[in-house]
């Protein structure tokens, strides 16, 4: 039987997937309705001297098994919050000004990846059909080619890519591009970020544009497409309005805000549009809360921390300035918050606030729409740096680094008029019931199975090239006269030629 494998840097049972959200729901939920495995690290800082090549399998399903593994303190702080969060999250959200090169973590990330590549090579089946996702495992696919594995494996990228240039910036930008060639498809969320990727390729390491629109880079064909991650409709569908939600009276409008805890998602500047709102628009003081849940993330790397102490700060200023016996401007949590429980808090919000300073594509959009009453839906007001932006189009898009253009938003999406917010919601909801989370796997994966077909074909014609070229090569050197010395030279270097050609597609 056919198998998905999929390869994550975290692995949960599939409760606490479906409990987390996001891309983990998507997973689990591949694993309910195929055959597959899925391998990745545990979560677990392994003892010192306890044996780092131990895998742990449980069965998922009938027919799929979750498959672990530890990493050492060592590969935790080099591997995890080094490279993978202080080198490759900041390049990747543009923000080489927090990222930490000199640091030497690429080593342990690399060896990460090669021991992860070993351990689930002893779990593949011939037939098996390999998906690897994000940022972490970037060499995993190179490793596992190195193993013999001809299996097609796919990469899908979570995150924005970068500009080219700002992708040069990373010392070891030659050896991820490279690793990255080993892939049979690479998937992102944007058409913008399928252009980042493709000139990064041109630029770094003189990568072409073949007719068939994929890549020549290196030895290999790589095709690199967007799709859009989308959300399980029926998860967030048949809300009901929360009750007894605090920090203000109950005609006041809520505008709901949920962010993880991290310098790209533009939280100082959202309290800070808030409150310019707040002193341009003083008749809505009192009436208008804002609902900022932000569940803590790798709070070991210093500039998560610092994120976090700002926040506390700005709202504490925010409600000290503004705030009432009868209302606090500001209700921020600093914990997360059970899914059932958010799709509730959507359905009773007027506005959702999402503002990342960058962003790969941002399911909170989605959820919230697809958790409104069509006869009376809310607005949602949209970073244009968010890769939702590209498929949303008919939410409020605003740039977040304009505190004005925040603040007017909100205004306008409180007093937008009831006809206007059912067009907006209708096309919004067509658009995230068009690409949801099955349509965004299945895609991916029929795409998958078509690049591996197209390298077999490859490689066959490939081989068949090189033996007609190593015949005349042979043919050439068996030409005995003296007369036609320099011949054979000629139809060397001329073959030689034709090997190098073959073997380029």
């Amino acid at each position: 039987m056919k198998r998905i494998v999929l390869v994550s840097n975290r692995v949960m049972n599939l409760t606490a997937a479906a409990q987390a959200g996001g891309v983990s729901v998507a997973l689990a939920d591949i694993l309910k309705t195929d055959s597959g495995l899925w391998f990745g690290w545990n979560g677990q800082i392994a003892e010192p001297g306890s044996d780092l090549d131990s895998v742990t399998v449980i069965k998922a399903g009938s027919s799929s098994a979750i498959a672990t593994s530890p990493i050492s303190e060592e590969e935790h702080r080099a591997y995890y919050l080094g490279y993978s969060n202080s080198v490759l999250w900041p390049v990747f959200h543009n923000r080489l000004d927090l990222a930490q090169f000199e640091a030497g973590y690429f080593r342990i990330y690399s060896d990460v990846n090669a021991r992860f590549a070993r351990q689930l090579h002893a779990l593949l089946e011939p037939t098996d059909t390999i998906w690897i996702h994000d940022y972490h495992l970037i060499p995993l696919a190179a490793e596992l080619r190195k193993l013999g594995v001809t299996a097609p494996i796919g990469f899908f990228l979570h995150i924005p890519a970068p500009p080219a240039q700002t992708f040069m910036a990373i010392p070891e930008y030659r050896a991820l591009a490279r690793a990255l060639s080993a892939y049979d498809l690479i998937g992102v969320q944007t058409q913008a970020d399928v252009a980042n990727l493709i000139s990064f390729f041109e630029d770094a390491v003189a990568g072409r544009i073949l007719q068939d629109g994929r890549i020549s880079v290196f030895d290999r064909r790589l095709a690199i497409t967007s799709f859009p991650v989308g959300i399980n409709l029926p998860d967030f569908q048949g809300a009901m309005p929360a009750q007894s939600l605090a920090q203000a009276t109950p005609e006041a409008k809520r505008i709901i805000g949920i962010d993880r805890l991290d310098y790209t998602k533009g939280l100082p500047q959202k309290f800070r549009a808030y409150e310019r709102f707040l002193e341009k628009y003083e008749s809505y003081r009192g009436k208008v809360v804002l609902s900022q849940i932000a569940p803590p993330t790798r709070e070991d790397v210093e500039a998560y921390s610092e994120i976090r102490h700002t926040l506390e700060h700005l709202s504490g200023s925010i409600n000290g300035r503004f705030g009432e016996m009868d209302w606090v401007p500001i209700h921020y949590i600093h914990r997360t918050a059970a899914r059932k429980r958010l799709r509730d808090i959507y359905r009773s919000s007027q506005i959702c606030l999402v503002t990342p300073l960058r962003d790969g594509m941002n399911l909170v959009a989605k959820e919230y729409i697809a958790s409104q009453d069509a006869t009376d839906p809310g607005v949602v007001i949209l970073s244009r740096f968010a890769g939702a932006a590209e498929q949303l189009k008919e939410t409020l898009i605003v740039n977040p680094y304009d505190i004005e253009d925040v603040a007017d938003a909100i205004k306008t999406g409180l007093e937008m008029p009831l006809d206007e917010r059912r067009q907006r919601h209708a096309k919004l909801f067509e658009s995230i019931a068009t690409y949801d989370t099955f349509t965004w796997r299945t895609s991916f994966l029929r795409a998958l199975e078509m690049c591996a077909k197209e390298r077999h074909r490859a490689s066959g014609s490939s081989s068949e090239a090189i033996r007609k070229a190593l015949d005349k090569v042979h043919q050439a050197h068996s030409i005995g006269k003296a007369p036609e010395a320099k011949r054979p030279r000629q139809a060397s270097t001329d073959a030689a030629s034709e090997v190098a050609k073959s073997t380029a597609t």
